[in-house]
């Protein structure tokens, strides 16, 4: 059962932009260290710091929280393992929020494309204890 939905854009231009001038400092206050090390193993890594926006930016609104209620964006973390769909595995406030809301994990698509990243997030309640109990998943 769908708990909640969240979609965003980002424009890789303009992240661009952002790392370029901020890079250090945004990295650090949006990104985990297991999603900076993915992005920068890329050839390009900006369209990758862009979906991982977007979904981060996805996976509030399908919260329904924004970042509000002592959410930060390292709670949201986007994992991608080699063969596997990406995942937004939440932790922290951003996990107790979910949990609350009936949720027990949050699927996630992603895609960027020429200017575009697009992320879509989903909090669902596939009545899986393992998931609700989990951080990881």
């Amino acid at each position: 059962m769908i708990k909640g939905i969240g979609i965003d854009i980002v424009r890789i231009p303009r992240m661009r932009e952002v790392i370029a001038r901020w890079e250090g400092r945004f990295l650090r206050r949006v990104f985990t260290e297991a999603e900076i090390a993915y992005c920068v193993s890329r050839r390009d890594p900006v369209p990758h710091f862009a979906a991982r926006f977007a979904a981060k930016e996805a996976g509030l609104k399908a919260l329904g929280t924004g970042l509000n209620l002592g959410v930060s964006w390292r709670e949201l973390e986007v994992r991608r393992e080699r063969g596997e769909p990406p995942t937004l595995v939440l932790s922290g406030r951003s996990r107790e929020i979910g949990l609350a809301r009936g949720g027990s994990r949050m699927l996630l698509a992603l895609t960027h494309d020429g200017d575009y990243a697009l992320a879509q997030a989903m909090l669902v309640d596939d009545g899986s204890p393992r998931d609700a109990r989990s951080e990881t998943r």
